[in-house]
């Protein structure tokens, strides 16, 4: 009777020890997973003139590796959506292009990251969502201000300058911009970058140039109150970006302004590095 009692008292023993670790990697894995959602963090990448969603390709891969979500939207009439280019397509329709996405995925907190031009879409959407964004990143990117919130190619009555009508003439169609028009791929990643200067001649298409000629109308401030960072590409060694386009961000001690040295596609050039900086944010 002893034993037989002994026996079934080592296999309870044995089934509470198996109970309590399986608790215990039950508690862990919850554990683990309430972890990973707490740190992980909402990711939307907005590309520059000429380009889509595709330029962020590598940065969206890393970060998603990482576990975070990200998007990585073509705004209408650019990379993937280019079947949708008309004259009417503008700066507020690239506006609302992201801010739609912010709001049918249901996203809070984000970090919304522009680059070149997008500066004016991500001002634009943090004026009409402040309380979605977390952080504006600008990477390379231009900063309205000042006189700057009134288009960059109008005159101070608002008129479209000399220099923009001459440059329309250029234009495919009347309203499309087209960058091997105006540009070498050198404007974007060096001269050497055989690799992703095949992969630009693939994937440029032309940009509706209302997008550079509207009027940036904001109501509440546009950036301001919101954390900000600025990435300044400083390794470009062709047409490197001026101060002008970097605007406030470089001696206002409310912006948390980093030269990095990248080329001025850093998310083709440097992926794993912007990658890293975005994570850390």
């Amino acid at each position: 009777m002893t034993a037989k009692k002994t026996g079934l008292s080592r296999r309870a023993a044995v089934g509470g020890v198996g109970f309590a670790a399986s608790t215990l990697a039950t508690k862990s894995s919850v554990a683990a997973e309430n972890d990973a959602q707490s740190s992980r963090k909402s990711f939307v990448l907005v590309h520059g003139t000429w380009h889509g969603g595709w330029e962020w390709r590598d940065v969206r891969r890393n970060l998603t590796a990482r576990g975070h979500e990200v998007f990585a939207p073509s705004c209408t009439g650019c990379g993937d959506r280019k079947h949708l280019m008309s004259p009417d397509v503008g700066l507020d329709t690239h506006i609302t292009d992201i801010a739609n996405i912010i709001e049918y995925e249901e996203l809070q907190d984000v970090i919304l990251v522009g680059h070149s031009f997008a500066g004016l879409t991500i001002t634009g959407v943090a004026d009409r969502m402040k309380d979605r964004i977390k952080r504006l990143v600008f990477l390379d990117a231009l900063v309205p201000h000042g006189d700057r919130m009134s288009g960059v190619s109008r005159k101070e009555d608002g008129s479209l300058s000399d220099y923009w009508m001459a440059r329309k003439e250029k234009f495919i169609d009347g309203y499309q911009m087209d960058f091997f028009e105006e540009y070498p791929t050198e404007m974007v990643v060096p001269a050497n970058d055989e690799e992703n200067i095949a992969w630009l001649k693939r994937r440029i298409t032309p940009h509706p140039a209302r997008g550079w000629s509207d009027t940036l109308e904001l109501k509440n401030g546009g950036w301001e109150g919101l954390p900000r960072t600025y990435l300044h590409c400083v390794a470009q060694a062709y047409s490197p970006t001026s101060m002008g386009m970097v605007g406030p961000a470089k001696d206002d001690p409310e912006w948390d302004y980093r030269a990095m040295p990248w080329q001025r596609n850093a998310m083709m050039t440097d992926a794993d590095a912007v990658a890293d900086v975005l994570a850390a944010m």
